[in-house]
This record gives structure tokens, C-alpha cells and sequence, in this order.
């Protein structure tokens, strides 16, 4: 496995096994891996000849206020991690080498962005459609690998794809969980620990809210309402989003007749989580 740091040499080596006919997977990440991380390289490794990784803490999609330099970083952990699991290629770039002096080019997807993360954090998603639409041209993958606990950068980089005729299959991984039922994430370790009990209240609620929907209810508000509640009755926790939305469009329905996801941001602490549940589909914790 080799590290490479810029994008003419991570360019060669794909345009290399482009021309060798090999099908080129590609997971985009932030770093300091968890089991989901390497759920999404297996998958990446099961779909293609070779897999490409990024680790890049991409400072566009974070607000001023917001942890981009106390976000966790750890690449010899990382490049352990990721040789396990059968990487080829990890594509670690410097700030200067993705946004050189001068930089002044944004990708921006309109419509559904709008809601949810597109509210409380306006330059996440202009931010994560630029870097990704940089790391696509420089991997030049044939296969990229998302997971969907964060379901609206999904749908996000998936219209991007279409809508700018990015010959790129995106393939959607369930959300893997902590044993009691976390939804992983790099931010986990920022909880103290008398607010992960707290941090339960978002998967629990989802289980809470598939209840209601196998019984039937398909009101949006008749969901929302209990699950609201639940969160807000543990410690810790403030609100950001409770919405249920068409998962094409995301945007919120007020009652539950396509296919739609219960899509939740609860801050815990000072630490940021979120969670979903698409109705209808399992819901393994």
C-alpha cells in the first residue's frame, strides 16, 4: 500500500490501472477510521480491481465555528487500519495541494441541500461537493463508496453525479453501530462519558418512530412529536433538526406516503451527532 500525496501522482497511478482495464473503487475520508470507515473500504474492495482511500479534513466544509482544527487525526493509526482491510492507495494531500493560492472554483447542488444539514451548516455542502468533485477528477474512480448515515450528502453526492454526467456508480452503505446501538462516528470521542448514555436517545428514537410506522401511522407530526420528546428527556441534549423527508428530494412531508427518512441532528454536549432511518427498510441496532 502506498501513500500518495499529490494529485498529479495519485492521477498516474489511476490513469495506469485505467489503461490495464481495472476497475477503480474509491472511498473519500476524513480520517481517524472507525468499524463504518472500513465497512465502506471492504465494500469498495468487493466492487472493483483496486481501491483508492482519501484522508483529507477538508477545511471548506467547516465554519469558523465549528472543529476543523481539533477534528481527530491520526495517519499511521489510519494507514493501519486501511492495510488491513486491503487498500491500495491512500491519497493524503496537504491544504496547499487541493486549494492552492488563488483558489476560487466552488461545485454547489441546489434543491437538497436546502434543508436539514443545509440550514444549520450553510457551507458543509458547497464544501463536500467541491472536494469531492476535486477528488473525483484526481482518483478517477469508476466506483465511489458513501455511507448513508449522513443520508443527505447521499442524495447530494448522488444528484451531483447525475446532474453533471460523472460517469461514477455511487453505492450507499448502511449506517454501522456501536453494540448498543451508536451510530459511529469520528466525533464519538469527543462525549464525555455521562453523555453517551444521552447520545443512545437518537438511535433509540428511530427505533421509537419505526414502532409507530409498522402500527400504521404515516402523519409526520404524530412521529415527530414523541421523538422530539424522547431526545429532549435526556440530559445533555439540544435539538437541531427532527424532520421526516422525501428521500429524493429532501424536503419535509407532512405525511408519509413515498419513501421518506426520519433525519435527526442533536447536539450532545458540544459534540454534533447525527442519525436517520429510511421507513420501511430494517433497522439493525
Amino acid at each position: 500500500m502506498q501513500i500518495l500525496r499529490t494529485a498529479k501522482e495519485m492521477q498516474a497511478v489511476a490513469d495506469q490501472q485505467r489503461r490495464q482495464g481495472r476497475r477503480i473503487a474509491f472511498v473519500p475520508t476524513m480520517g481517524y477510521f472507525h468499524a463504518g470507515h472500513l465497512n465502506l473500504m471492504r465494500v469498495g474492495r468487493k466492487v472493483a480491481d483496486c481501491l483508492v482511500i482519501s484522508i483529507y479534513v477538508n477545511p471548506t466544509q467547516f465554519a469558523p465555528t465549528e472543529d476543523f482544527a481539533s477534528y481527530p487525526r491520526d495517519l499511521e493509526r489510519d494507514r493501519g487500519l486501511a492495510e488491513g482491510v486491503g487498500v491500495d492507495w491512500i491519497f493524503s494531500p496537504a491544504d496547499r495541494e487541493m486549494y492552492p493560492e488563488g483558489y476560487q472554483t466552488y461545485v454547489e447542488v441546489e434543491g437538497v441541500t436546502r434543508n436539514l444539514c443545509g440550514i444549520s451548516r450553510p457551507r458543509f455542502f458547497r464544501g463536500v461537493t467541491t472536494v469531492c468533485t476535486k477528488l473525483f477528477h484526481i482518483v478517477k474512480p469508476h466506483v465511489t463508496v458513501f455511507g448513508r448515515k449522513d443520508f443527505q450528502q447521499y442524495v447530494t453526492i448522488t444528484r451531483m453525479v447525475r446532474d453533471l454526467n460523472m460517469d461514477i456508480e455511487v453505492v450507499g452503505v448502511q449506517t454501522t453501530r456501536e453494540p448498543d446501538g451508536l451510530a459511529m462516528s469520528s466525533r464519538n470521542v469527543y462525549l464525555k462519558p455521562q453523555e453517551r448514555e444521552s447520545a443512545l436517545s437518537l438511535s433509540r428514537s428511530l427505533r421509537l418512530a419505526q414502532g409507530l410506522y409498522e402500527g400504521g401511522e404515516r402523519e409526520a407530526e404524530a412521529i415527530l412529536a414523541p421523538v422530539r420528546t424522547y431526545i429532549a428527556s435526556h440530559p445533555h441534549t439540544e435539538i437541531d433538526y427532527v424532520r421526516v423527508c422525501d428521500t429524493a428530494t429532501m424536503t419535509d412531508v407532512a405525511r408519509i406516503e413515498d419513501e421518506a427518512v426520519l433525519a435527526l441532528a442533536v447536539r450532545v454536549g458540544k459534540t454534533r451527532l447525527i442519525d436517520n432511518h429510511v421507513f420501511g427498510e430494517p433497522l439493525e441496532m
